[in-house]
């Protein structure tokens, strides 16, 4: 790709606004914190911007998503808010090349639900514990310059099982105090998209001011950027000129492929 990779930090930004304990951790926003690590890891390799649920369609019109090469997402109490057009609109561009990254309870969100096609349920349990995120793939680009593992002082436990399509990749595994697993960091790819879902980051924990948060962020969006391909047609067009003669004949009824 020529020039800086195009990057969209979705969040719902409700509980900041909620809740005076996530207030407190993130003044601004999560969405701004993720930001600014982004600018910090990538610097000018990156252009930068936010959006949020409570704009004009979500901070997420037809232009800024084709001016979109990685949209990060985060939500969790209002999935159900976001409109099915966005939704609709999300999904083209993945299709088409965007990158999407899908954080913590994303999993949950009504764009990767749509991209997985299946539930995304999991188990989970809010409690301060230790995460052990295990790198188990430590030859995948989105695990560059990380060690063995890393922990997480106190997270939310997510754990297995995971209704989720088998990963193309699975780069991480995360372990919890309490004894639960969970495959933390998954990739996909869906159309000319690739997508990566990352597991830490519940709202109540300083988790996106982590360095190896951010670095797998980082990672993410440079792996989830676009490349140079052939075309990739979403429509189904009917392609009544063949390529080489075609000999037998055959009574075309056009009526039948109306909708």
């Amino acid at each position: 790709m020529a020039g800086p990779t195009r990057v969209t930090v979705w969040g719902e930004n409700v509980h900041e606004h909620i809740s005076a304990a996530v207030k407190k951790i993130y003044p601004d926003g999560m969405h701004a914190t993720i930001a600014e690590g982004l600018k910090k890891l990538l610097g000018n390799a990156v252009q930068v911007r936010t959006a949020t649920l409570d704009q004009p369609a979500h901070g997420l019109t037809e232009k800024i998503l084709a001016e979109t090469d990685v949209l990060t997402w985060w939500g969790h109490a209002a999935h159900h808010k976001v409109e099915d057009v966005i939704v609709d609109r999300v999904q083209k561009r993945v299709l088409e090349g965007m990158g999407l990254v899908a954080l913590h309870s994303a999993h949950y969100s009504k764009i990767f639900k749509r991209l997985m096609g299946t539930g995304c349920g999991l188990k989970w349990r809010e409690a301060a514990e230790q995460e052990r995120v295990w790198i188990v793939n430590p030859s995948h680009p989105i695990a560059d310059g990380l060690g063995e593992y890393f922990e997480i002082a106190h997270e939310e436990m997510y754990g297995e099982f995971f209704d989720i399509p088998e990963p193309e990749d699975l780069v991480m595994i995360s372990w919890f105090e309490g004894g639960d697993v969970f495959r933390s960091g998954c990739t996909w790819r869906r159309g000319k998209g690739k997508v990566f879902y990352f597991r830490p980051g519940h709202e109540t924990f300083p988790t996106y001011h982590d360095a190896n948060v951010q670095k797998v962020i980082a990672n993410a969006v440079k792996w989830c950027a676009p490349t140079v391909g052939s075309p990739y047609s979403l429509a189904a067009p009917n392609s009544k000129v063949p390529l080489n003669p075609i000999r037998a004949t055959h009574t075309v009824d056009e009526t039948i492929h109306k909708h």
